[in-house]
């Protein structure tokens, strides 16, 4: 037995570990789990554990369908969950197809793939997320309501904010498992909050956000409520967003490559050629970095989510900001991803299209400091900011025609994702809604 199952195999054991969970994600996003009874912990660290994956979103057919998912020992974490059967224990697993090779179509091996790409340059490729959420009531029959649990505003406590407590207790259970959970606060809308991640490499950053969306999750049910990460869940106020604060760190040096000091902006070439990047491909990553039909509900004038493709250091209108800081502290914050997409792939298209700026060198525009959403659109062709895809349709066929991302996926996920999130279009579209209804009927 290799030397480091047996070290996993102990440190279980002294833990107390009753029960282990073999974690994945599908394309969509959601963790899909396979639990193993202490008698099965040898063969399963040592040879994964074997599921049906025809039955996963986007994975394989039928007739193709064993896959073994093999834990990343590295990934073990005690789960803060109270279970009177016992301790839980979980890894994140890379998935591999029944000849022992990695499948392709795993998420995780896709931002794998792509993170080894600049770790042979001695860089890796960090992230921090401000990760949004609403807490809702749950109704009569304890099935989901969108009625918000509390009253409070941006930064309000207690009495208006009635759930900064479930908020400290995601904060101690984060922190618990070494997540070092940066803060936590109340958002704009009534229900709505936001936990803000300390800056991670993005492998490592895609497997908290698993975990995290499991805590908040048992957190919210424990207090009675329903949390959800749906872009949209109420009209008229704002959505649930998840900007990703992302730079490019030199490992020896400890040095952001995205910092120059004495450069305009303090933003060095390669830093404004992987800006130039983002802002040239992100239309074709739209349906990746908001994925649902309920995401572009969120992606609208008025709400201070993004929908015009610029950059700015103070204008909280633009897609792209680039806070003050500098340093360590420079770094850029795309902000049209939601929390309800695949971290992964989010992570992996965002990375792919800052490296593709990099090596075609593309520049980006000037950064544009005034309010768009209160520009004229002549004013906007004007300074030639382009607006982004207005629903998962339109992002999907930016996305079709996006050789970067084919290449950025591999054909087995492009492919599968364009399936799968074009049927939940086809079933949106064609679905007559009730203001449709109350519109049309009594004057058509």
């Amino acid at each position: 037995m290799d030397s480091e199952v047996q070290k996993y195999l102990k440190k279980i054991e002294q833990d107390a570990v009753e029960f282990i969970q073999f974690q994945f994600t599908d394309l969509a996003g959601f963790v899909k789990t396979v639990t193993v009874p202490r008698n099965r912990f040898p063969s399963a660290l040592e040879e994964g554990v074997v599921f049906d994956g025809s039955s996963v979103a986007g994975y394989a057919q039928i007739e193709e369908s064993d896959m073994r998912a093999h834990p990343d020992l590295s990934t073990y974490t005690v789960l803060p969950n109270d279970n009177n059967n016992g301790k839980v224990a979980r890894f994140i697993c890379d998935i591999y197809t029944p000849d022992n090779e990695r499948f392709q179509g795993d998420p995780r091996f896709i931002l794998q793939k792509l993170v080894e790409k600049v770790h042979r340059d001695k860089l890796d490729f960090f992230v921090g997320p401000e990760f949004e959420f609403f807490l809702f009531k749950r109704g009569p029959d304890g099935e989901p309501t969108n009625t918000p649990s509390d009253y409070g505003g941006y930064f309000d406590n207690t009495p208006l904010d009635s759930s900064s407590e479930i908020r400290q207790e995601i904060l101690q259970n984060m922190y618990a498992l070494g997540y070092q959970p940066e803060a936590a606060h109340h958002e704009v809308a009534y229900g709505q909050h936001e936990i803000d991640l300390r800056y991670a490499p993005a492998i490592v950053m895609a497997d908290r956000i698993a975990m995290l969306k499991n805590i908040i999750k048992n957190t919210a049910q424990k207090y009675g409520l329903y949390a959800t990460f749906m872009p949209k869940p109420i009209n008229g106020v704002n959505g649930s967003g998840m900007h990703i604060h992302q730079s490019i760190m030199a490992i020896d040096e400890a040095r952001n490559m995205f910092f120059e000091e004495g450069k305009k902006y303090e933003i060095s070439d390669l830093g404004m050629h992987y800006l130039g990047g983002i802002l040239s491909h992100v239309k074709e990553s739209s349906a990746i970095l908001a994925s649902w039909v309920n995401s572009y509900k969120r992606l609208i004038p008025g709400y201070e989510a993004p929908v015009y493709i610029s950059w700015a250091n103070k204008n909280r209108s633009a897609l792209v900001r680039v806070p003050a800081g500098r340093f360590l502290r420079k770094r850029m914050e795309l902000r049209c991803p939601d929390s309800a997409g695949n971290p992964y792939l989010q992570f992996a298209s965002v990375l792919a299209m800052g490296l593709d700026g990099i090596e075609r060198k593309i520049e980006p525009p000037e950064p544009v400091e005034r309010d768009i959403f209160h520009m004229s659109k002549e004013d906007r062709d004007k300074e030639g900011i382009q607006a982004m895809p207005e629903s998962l349709g339109e992002a999907l066929f930016h996305l079709r025609n996006s050789a970067l991302l084919k290449n950025t996926l591999g054909k087995h996920t492009f492919e599968n994702f364009i399936t799968l999130k074009s049927r939940e279009w086809d079933a949106f579209r064609s679905h007559v809604t009730e203001w449709e209804l109350k519109r049309y009927l009594p004057v058509l």
